[in-house]
């Protein structure tokens, strides 16, 4: 795997092919990336290191990239283990090596090192710069994108914005095709790991209008170097909470098929209604990460969800819980809940829905009564004409 960036800028990162969570949560079935990069010139800067699980490979490339050479610097731009972990080797390669980052990321690293510092760190605010020979480095904080002390790093000479966690995505880069269909697993970890944070994404997208970029270097996923308004107008969308795209999510939570059956009939209603799009997916048996992805890709939600223990249906309470811990808004949602004796569903989802901001909760809610009937179909057919009125 060869990735050229340019004469001066290498990429040293590795590629997990063999982790089955990410962050212990998110299924990653074509693996992830964790990018690290070498700067060569009269002083020598690496952007960050890699998780613990690719260290070995790391170091082999940071080795072979120097070719006799030491680094200089090291500049931490996130410390989340899987971007600092290989930081204490890095120290005993190279114990001379000065560590580059703000005022909280010297606060917390001691927390995941015992390693010497003093003499050996440079702190740095907004818009402070460091020289390496030809290329000058630019820092940029980027506080709770998505951990406090996150700061990106603009490199002038060659227009490079090392972007920290933003513009990365899951999957291998050995197991994925460069940029295509970058949007697909760089939205699910988006909205998964950085959504709550829209404002502050923002804040750092009002920052990088300001710059010059032809190149962007993430800590996962490919680096980009074409389009890239591409990619800075679908950050721009997610981080302020628009949709992406026109469309309808039913998600559903069924304890034995009824409220599927039911569920499958209403997004059948709504595709003869002409619905731009519509997604089922069963909240029971599919990845949660990537029904939150569509969630908040499309304009509209459906949920459907049975009655249970005078609440919800777990899996949806838990779907809820998720999209209220990421701050979705914005959005028209519509609700069809089923109970044999004393249906509870649609109050337990209203009451989360109403926590949060600007969700238009759509009428009628419907409820069915155990299996759905053609007496059902009414309240359903008023239900899909007003999730797809124009």
């Amino acid at each position: 795997m060869s990735i050229v960036i340019s004469d001066s800028v290498k990429y040293i990162g590795v590629d997990d092919t063999t982790i089955d969570l990410f962050e212990s949560q998110y299924v990653v079935p074509e693996g992830v990336s964790y990018n690290s990069y070498v700067i060569l010139d009269e002083k020598v800067a690496v952007m960050d290191t890699v998780d613990p699980r690719g260290m070995e490979q790391w170091e082999k490339n940071l080795l072979d990239t120097l070719n006799g050479r030491k680094v200089d610097y090291l500049v931490v731009q996130h410390l989340e283990p899987d971007h600092s972990g290989s930081i204490a080797r890095l120290v005993e390669l190279f114990p001379d090596v000065t560590l580059v980052g703000n005022a909280k990321t010297f606060a917390m690293l001691p927390q995941f090192f015992n390693i010497p510092l003093e003499g050996h760190t440079l702190t740095v605010k907004e818009g402070d710069t460091l020289s390496l020979g030809e290329h000058t480095l630019t820092f940029v904080m980027a506080p709770m994108v998505h951990w406090p002390e996150v700061m990106v790093t603009y490199e002038s000479k060659e227009k490079i914005l090392f972007s920290a966690d933003g513009f990365g995505k899951f999957g291998a880069l050995s197991k994925t095709e460069g940029e295509d269909d970058w949007a697909c697993e760089a939205r699910r970890y988006y909205f998964n790991i950085v959504g709550k944070y829209g404002a502050p994404v923002q804040t750092l997208l009002k920052k990088a209008a300001g710059l010059d970029i032809a190149t962007i270097c993430p800590l996962h996923g490919p680096v980009l170097k074409d389009n890239l308004g591409y990619y800075l107008d679908l950050y721009n969308t997610w981080s302020s909470y628009q949709p992406e795209d026109k469309g309808i999510l039913v998600a559903y939570a069924s304890i034995h098929g009824n409220t599927a059956k039911a569920a499958e009939k209403l997004a059948e209603m709504l595709r003869e209604k002409g619905a731009e799009k519509v997604v089922v997916s069963d909240l029971a048996r599919e990845d949660m990460a990537e029904v939150i992805e569509d969630a908040f890709r499309y304009d509209r939600m459906i949920l459907a969800a049975a009655s249970y223990d005078a609440g919800v249906f777990p899996c949806m309470q838990d779907f809820l819980h998720h999209l209220q811990s990421k701050a979705y808004q914005n959005r028209k949602v519509g609700i069809m809940e089923n109970g044999s004796w004393a249906p509870t569903a649609a109050r337990t989802m209203k009451s989360i829905l109403e926590t949060m901001k600007n969700i238009e909760i759509v009428e009628p809610v419907v409820t069915i009564r155990s299996v759905m009937k053609d007496s059902d179909l009414p309240e359903m057919e008023k239900l899909a004409d007003a999730m797809t009125a124009k």
